[in-house]
């Protein structure tokens, strides 16, 4: 298991059995030392189950990203109750390390398989991960990340951002 998502687990599980936010060792290894934006996706039995993210970093590292973002996925996505302790065993973690986001000139630079989205218009915000499975069109990708931001799908009048991730698994 890659270290970003047994991060993830150990932090879920910690958080549910005791409360406890776990705390990073006095060195940490050089990958876990830089800042980028973290999505942690839970399954369970391969449905969703709970997912948050930062798609620009809010903690000092990448440790504490993981671990912020991992236990919001398990208690706070407004979509699902929190993950139950009888639940750990079926959960199934996926860590999703964000590049920086690049606004694009044209969607034909939009590609759903090696690309996410961010769609912004005024306050709304909306964003989709990419090589998601369903999503296989840049009309599909546009029309899901505007409907989560509350954007009218058919508003053409929208700023869109690229960015690539690490998928860990």
């Amino acid at each position: 298991m890659h270290p970003y998502v047994e991060l993830a687990k150990k932090a879920i599980e910690e958080y549910i059995s005791s409360g406890k936010v776990l705390t990073p060792p006095k060195e940490l290894p050089p990958d876990m030392k830089r800042r980028a934006g973290v999505f942690v996706s839970l399954k369970k039995h391969g449905e969703l189950r709970g997912c948050i993210g930062t798609f620009l970093p809010c903690e000092e590292n990448i440790y504490k990203e993981i671990v912020r973002n991992a236990i919001s996925a398990a208690t706070e996505d407004p979509r699902f109750y929190p993950v139950q302790a009888d639940e750990i065993g079926d959960i199934t973690y996926s860590v999703d390390v964000l590049s920086e986001p690049e606004k694009i000139k044209d969607i034909s630079e939009l590609d759903p398989k090696r690309y996410g989205i961010i769609v912004v218009k005024g306050y709304k915000k909306g964003l989709l991960l990419p090589d998601l499975e369903g999503v296989n069109t840049v009309e599909e990708q546009l029309m899901i990340t505007k409907m989560k931001a509350g954007i009218d799908p058919s508003d053409k009048d929208v700023e869109i951002l690229r960015f690539t991730v690490e998928r860990y698994k």
